[in-house]
């Protein structure tokens, strides 16, 4: 088997997904051939590999910074909520059905582990090292019994573990003795230490702290990471971005024309691939927010609305919220706006939805002449076209089959009408040729004066921000020490913290 390592952290979003994409992409510069792995991933961004088959989009960007194709093997098992309540299981890429937190806890998830650990061994018999990713925290112990991605994993697969802890958060000292005092003595033997994340200031400072969590806890830091603007690329989830409303503005780079172009993302609930407007955000001028309320769409140049779990829920909360009455305002007026993928579906005519949401026969918002019916079976494709002159890529996932009835031309697989579009593709606006061309389109109808960037390329900017992972690895971790423990496997006769838990 080959070399590896479990990255967990103290808990949800402490940075394990960028930390295990930094050390592949610093591995990789060493010439190590490395590949990503994470056995269960609760996230509603995913992605479509080049087989069809449907997994997270932090691993699909895990893979890219092991400069390798994704593939069904790194992420196994993947959960979509569907809401509080219950997700969608995906499995090796495919839909197996709903069940509800209880349901999968309560046995399904165990039976798991097989396939879990076959995936696992297989790429370490390919790869020289696979550096894996937990999932919240390792120390969840009502959850322990069940577990197949944290210590589950590395006690099985016999994997050196580091916790990852976000000192932004405050706490962190505590978090990382109280994770390691919680677990069992032996899944205390596989945890080898600890990595700061998002630190600011002066390292010094922090030392002495450091220096007593390894006298408390036996266990060794791995470095420091100062806190980087900017690298949460591919976030697992958009349910916090739904949550919270206008969450952010995107960083500006100056326009290239006189005026800048503002997006408006309705944060709407359930939703999926949010992603999709970051190569919007990485335009020059190109301001992108997400908003919840109809007065923040009166100054935007573009609305899109994004893919969601639940069109019809999403429907629902969109006329609540009269942001409904101010899309079919906006698409009278020809003003520009976007439907991706469950975006799309509810600006046609009506949905007959026995699958998704069972509501039956609902209807749109009657902006685009589409009817959608929802299939049990899943659409997972990777599609090529031309739109405007220029090639797109994209990826399709989705339930809904939409049944396109005429528009002023059209649209990918969807359509235009005026100035609203609708297609069932993401990832297309990560075509750089189509993306401007695109954007031309909304400016010439919004009337302004702007002008896309002619030498923008999302991958190249993609690229050096996986760069950017990796020099904060190899310039702040312990890479010598590091190493080490990805190659030695599981540490050896580090001291039990009490009281710990029951295995």
């Amino acid at each position: 088997m080959s070399a590896g390592l479990l990255v967990a952290g103290t808990t949800s979003d402490a940075g394990k997904s960028v930390v295990t994409a930094g050390i592949c992409r610093w591995l990789v510069r060493q010439g190590v051939k490395v590949a990503p792995f994470k056995a269960q991933n609760m996230s509603l961004n995913s992605f479509v590999t080049r087989e069809g088959a449907e997994i997270g989009r932090a691993q699909a960007m895990q893979a890219q910074a092991c400069r390798i194709e994704p593939t069904a093997l790194m992420n196994p098992v993947l959960l979509k909520p569907g809401g509080e309540q219950s997700s969608q299981v995906v499995l090796l890429g495919k839909p197996v059905g709903e069940l509800s937190a209880r349901g999968y806890h309560g046995g399904r998830q165990q039976r798991l582990l097989g396939t879990v650990l076959d995936c696992l061994a297989e790429l370490r018999s390919t790869y020289d090292a696979v550096i894996c990713e937990g999932a919240g925290s390792p120390a969840e112990i009502n959850l322990r019994r069940t577990d197949i991605v944290n210590m589950g994993i590395a006690r099985a697969a016999k994997l050196p573990v580091l916790v990852v802890g976000d000192i932004d958060r405050g706490g962190v000292f505590a978090s990382f003795f109280g994770t390691v005092a919680l677990l069992s003595r032996e899944d205390q033997e596989l945890v080898a230490g600890f990595l700061v994340n998002k630190f600011r200031g002066d390292v010094s400072l922090l030392e002495p702290g450091l220096d007593m969590l390894r006298d408390l806890t036996g266990r060794p830091s791995y470095g420091v990471l100062p806190f980087r603007h900017g690298l949460g690329i591919d976030e697992e989830d958009g349910l916090r971005v739904s949550l919270r409303g206008a969450v952010r503005e995107s960083t500006v780079a100056p326009p290239v024309g006189e005026d800048v172009l503002r997006v408006a993302v309705c944060a709407i609930p359930l939703m999926s691939n949010f992603t999709d407007v970051d190569a919007l955000a990485a335009e020059p001028g190109v301001v992108v927010r997400f908003v919840d309320r109809p007065e923040e769409l009166a100054d935007a140049d573009l609305v899109v609305v994004p893919g969601t779990r639940g069109t019809v829920r999403a429907l629902r909360w969109l006329r609540e919220r009269g942001l409904a009455d101010a899309l079919v305002r906006r698409a009278a007026q020809r003003r520009p706006v976007l439907g991706i993928c469950g975006g799309f579906q509810l600006l046609g005519e009506h949905i007959e939805d026995e699958v998704e949401s069972r509501a039956g026969h609902v209807e749109g918002l009657g902006v685009l002449p589409v009817r959608v019916r929802f299939a049990r079976e899943k659409t997972l494709t990777r599609p090529v076209g031309e739109a405007y002159g220029e090639r797109v890529e994209g990826y399709e996932i989705h339930h809904g089959i939409a049944d396109v009835r005429g528009g002023d031309e059209p649209f990918l697989d969807g359509c235009r009408v005026g100035a609203t579009w609708g297609t069932h593709w993401h990832g297309s606006l990560e075509s750089d040729g189509f993306r401007r061309a695109f954007l031309r389109e909304v400016a010439a109808a919004a009337g302004r004066r702007f002008v896309p960037a002619p030498d923008t390329s999302f991958a190249a900017l993609r690229e050096e921000q996986l760069d950017r992972l990796g020099d904060l690895i190899e310039q702040h971790a312990d890479t010598d020490a590091l190493w080490r423990l990805i190659e030695s496997g599981a540490p050896q006769g580090l001291p039990f913290i009490p009281p710990g838990a029951p295995a």
